[in-house]
């Protein structure tokens, strides 16, 4: 297990961060695999009746486990800081907190979940003809809350030490198990959305699992019976972190919602091509999150390290990398899309050609765009990995500003065609404002630090201004 932790403030930028972000692309494709069975799954057997409901119920869902990746990818922000300084004690008693408060935040999402599934679908103007089956998926799905929790949790500890592999092969393990529950509940025992819900959720279980039993090798963590306490000044850095990630995925979601709202006006057709193109949604950014992961793992541990003009070289590498991925990932969408796209769609020739074009004209407008999406990851992620969770909490007000307003304005104008910008406009708002930041913010830091940029003034608090 040692050997997979990795020290970033040592060796090549550009190499460390590819060969962090590598296996978590890996673990996304894998992730993308079983989200698209799923929903290739569903849409193939029970036709697009059910491939709108799984999009009617997809921005609710992806609001609880934006909040979860967002609570635990801040906690992981102060354990990268604490690695990156050695300090182990208190990388430990990170840990122990965190594990405190995800326990917590599981127990009250769960229940909140359970209550608002119903309404929310309600205010969303969810078609009668799908409501049941959407809420029904939903329910089965938030009750898998506390091991999403737990996944997300220890897959945040082992990133924060640079082990990008063993949530790659949590990943694989929940992905095969995924697309043979699927198979299994929904093609052969014919159980629809519920069965592919409950495909993921056991899928879940198993990564949990995985992930746990090689967190507990890492040595250098030592847990005590004491570190589980919640201590006021830690479980404020913690909160301090994580509140305005898990904030800004929530606003960003209710963004989404509405935007939601507005597609289902258009009726059952239109929900499922939309929804046809949202589950590619996952392979557009594939590269994105895990170079995201990797910058904020990067910054952090550089931070921690006293070493800015690595975190600046670092940026550039990234920078670059993450254009050339997006025009490649667009190019292949733009050339392959109608292809991936048809394996979510059935139905009536006229059906199925109605949302194929629906579906194929979004895809294209959003991978023109693509490289937007991807410096907006690389700079929300190098803000956390320096401490900065506020903007990237703003950016996601920016981003549902601009998402609804787009949503609700241009269909005015163009009818159906204005829904289609709304994801794009978002995007854009909320990139202007994190490049902008994130060079104000190093800027600051530079001007603070020593000569040479190697440590920062005794009196300069860590990586929290």
């Amino acid at each position: 297990m040692a050997q997979r932790i990795r020290d970033m403030t040592q060796g090549s930028p550009l190499r460390l961060i590819f060969a962090f972000a590598l296996p978590l692309m890996a673990g996304n494709v894998f992730q993308q695999l079983y989200t698209i069975v799923d929903t290739a799954v569903v849409g193939q057997v029970m036709g697009v009746q059910a491939l709108a409901a799984l999009g009617a119920a997809d921005w609710l869902n992806w609001m609880m486990v934006g909040i979860i990746q967002g609570l635990t990818q801040g906690f992981s922000i102060l354990m990268a800081q604490n690695f990156g300084a050695k300090d182990y004690r208190s990388l430990s008693r990170s840990v122990g907190a965190s594990v405190t408060l995800c326990g917590i935040s599981a127990v009250v999402l769960l229940t909140l979940g359970q209550l608002a599934a119903g309404p929310v679908l309600q205010l969303c103007n969810t078609p009668s003809g799908i409501m049941d089956i959407s809420l029904t998926y939903l329910r089965i799905i938030f009750s898998g809350i506390p091991v999403v929790m737990a996944y997300n949790l220890l897959s945040s500890i082992l990133r924060a030490l640079g082990d990008s592999k063993t949530p790659l092969y949590a990943m694989i393990l929940a992905s095969l198990i995924n697309v043979g529950l699927d198979l299994l509940f929904v093609m052969a025992f014919r159980w629809g959305v519920a069965g592919a819900a409950a495909a993921t959720v056991i899928a879940q279980v198993f990564s949990s699992v995985y992930c746990f039993y090689n967190v507990r090798k890492i040595t250098l963590i030592e847990l005590r019976k004491e570190d589980f306490k919640l201590e006021r000044e830690l479980t404020g850095n913690l909160l301090k972190l994580s509140s305005p990630i898990a904030l800004q995925n929530a606003i960003i979601s209710v963004g989404g919602i509405v935007v939601q709202a507005v597609v289902n006006r258009f009726g059952t057709l239109f929900i499922a091509g939309f929804t046809a193109t949202n589950k590619l949604y996952g392979l557009l950014e594939i590269a994105a999150t895990s170079y995201g992961y990797a910058m904020t793992s990067f910054v952090g541990q550089n931070l921690g390290a006293k070493l800015i003009d690595r975190i600046k070289k670092g940026m550039h590498s990234a920078t670059v990398v993450a254009l050339l991925t997006s025009a490649v990932i667009a190019i292949a969408m733009l050339l392959s899309g109608k292809l991936f796209l048809g394996l979510f769609i059935s139905g009536t020739p006229e059906e199925f050609e109605g949302a194929m074009g629906i579906a194929y004209h979004y895809l294209s407008i959003m991978a023109v765009c693509l490289p937007i999406l991807y410096m907006l990851h690389i700079y929300r992620s190098a803000l956390m990995g320096l401490g900065d969770t506020v903007i990237p909490m703003l950016s996601g007000f920016a981003e549902m500003v601009v998402r609804m307003a787009v949503a609700m304005l241009l269909p005015l104008l163009l009818g159906q065609e204005g829904i289609y910008y709304a994801e794009v406009g978002a995007w854009t708002a909320a990139a202007l404002l994190l490049v902008a930041a994130y060079f104000v913010r190093i800027h600051r830091i530079a001007r603070r630090s020593f000569k040479g940029g190697r440590e920062y003034e005794k009196n300069a608090p860590k990586g929290l201004n």
